[in-house]
């Protein structure tokens, strides 16, 4: 039985209609053919059933079409629907993704530079904060590739950053509580490493400056971020008998963690006291009452982080190296207008 003859790049530039350079160029630099042709290309080569030898092109453009993404926890609820987005627009683009789990920790950042030196993958996207650990470490002449940094900008370096507008959100937030009467209003997330929560912050200071409130620094608690910082932030507030009328949380599990302290004295939510979030994970609305928050729009933002590494890739000019989305004021249950409700 004779063998079937492989089909090649002639014939599927003899089925569409164009040039065999046309046809390669829609294989590797599909943004620069016109969509109309990559269709034909595309459709000349489902049904020639041509097959490219990518990993020879990848080593002939020295290109893997890989992108390596560096997170410190996968589990973090608002990495799911950035990476959605990520995902999203490099496929678009003919693009795959690489996943790093760094968990916080250097020698496994350090292990996911391989990927990099080994030209297995072509950019970096980094929601760490920081570059990675090791780089530093590998003398001047070692040469990362475009980065663009979401979600948190890193500090002292001159890199493309994509995120939401903390500081904006923030104020907006509180502005809202500041709306329905509430006038001692603290702030759970202070940090002096972290600076989303230090813009977010701002944004709260800003918002007591701008009606004309006095900031009082015993209403600003520190916390990590998580559930058990708001918890303890809220008990510490009830020791020192130093309370507000409502809490801007600096994320959505701080704020669950000052839910779970006022549920676990009985007080009524949002009647005596209120407590608004920010992100508006997935369990915001599941909580009692359910979180009123500011939402972050997260797919959107991995949208643009990617497409703004993309545009690097291809050696195009980038205009605007800072990429800030609005957040969106979500209202639910957890805030009510001030005197609603009296304290017992």
């Amino acid at each position: 039985m004779q063998q079937q003859k492989l089909a090649t790049i002639e014939d599927v530039a003899a089925i569409a209609g164009v040039s065999i350079a046309t046809v390669s160029r829609a294989l590797n630099e599909p943004t620069k053919v016109a969509e109309s042709t990559r269709h034909r290309v595309n459709d000349a080569i489902a049904r020639t059933g041509y097959t490219t030898n990518a990993m020879a092109r990848s080593l002939r453009m020295r290109r893997s079409n890989m992108i390596l993404i560096l997170a410190p926890d996968v589990g973090d609820p608002n990495f799911s629907n950035i990476l959605v987005g990520l995902e999203t627009e490099a496929s678009k683009r003919g693009y795959g993704i690489l996943i790093g789990n760094t968990q916080n920790d250097p020698t496994r950042e350090s292990d996911y530079l391989r990927f990099i030196s080994s030209n297995q993958a072509d950019g970096l996207i980094l929601l760490t904060g920081h570059l990675p650990f090791g780089f530093a470490q590998q003398g001047p002449a070692a040469q990362l590739p475009p980065i663009v940094a979401v979600n948190e900008p890193i500090l002292g370096q001159e890199i493309p950053f994509v995120g939401v507008d903390n500081f904006e959100g923030a104020r907006l937030a509180v502005e809202h509580l500041i709306s329905q009467g509430h006038r001692r209003v603290a702030f759970i997330g202070r940090s002096t490493s972290k600076i989303i929560n230090q813009l977010r912050e701002r944004g709260y200071r800003a918002a007591l400056e701008s009606a004309g409130i006095p900031i009082d620094p015993l209403l600003i608690l520190d916390g990590d971020g998580t559930t058990e910082s708001g918890r303890q932030a809220a008990e510490h507030m009830f020791v020192r008998d130093v309370l507000p009328t409502a809490f801007f949380c600096v994320n959505d599990a701080t704020a669950l963690g000052v839910i779970i302290a006022l549920n676990a004295r009985r007080y009524d939510l949002p009647r005596q006291f209120s407590v608004m979030g920010f992100d508006d994970i997935s369990f915001a609305s599941f909580v009692t009452p359910p979180l009123t928050t500011m939402k972050q729009p997260r797919s959107k933002i991995g949208e643009a982080a990617m497409n703004l590494l993309l545009t690097l890739l291809e050696g195009r000019e980038v205009e605007n190296k800072e990429v800030l989305l609005r957040s969106e004021l979500i209202l639910r249950n957890s805030v009510a207008r001030y005197g609603a409700g009296e304290r017992d």
